[in-house]
């Protein structure tokens, strides 16, 4: 009787374990988010505003999605060049920042 007890507890015991790993799992893909997907007028603000900002030599804020970490990030910096054959925006930071085109969500000109 003790050995149908004992399969029993570890066959819950089993169960329990396996419930816990899932609901880890689902605390943790809500953590991270989800990158945006911008319609066509958001994508043409988005991009004159980056225009106005090369051309006139001002600091911007751009919010984009750091995919690496499925999380966005916000950068202040000048924008130095648009990269039209990789689309990817440089900075004037310490870094020399580059940030994918697609990956951004917000710009905002300071």
């Amino acid at each position: 009787m003790s050995e149908v007890n004992d399969k029993e507890t570890k066959k819950w015991s089993a169960r329990i374990m396996h419930e816990e790993e899932l609901m880890q799992q689902m605390g943790e893909e809500q953590d991270s988010q989800k990158k945006p997907i911008l319609d066509e007028q958001k994508q043409f603000e988005l991009n004159a505003k980056l225009q106005l900002a090369l051309q006139n030599d001002l600091t911007v804020e751009v919010e984009y999605f750091n995919q690496s970490i499925q999380d966005s990030q916000k950068l202040k910096a000048k924008l130095l060049v648009i990269e039209p054959l990789t689309r990817t925006l440089q900075f004037d930071d310490e870094g020399n920042t580059a940030v994918s085109l697609e990956d951004v969500v917000e710009v905002v000109i300071d």
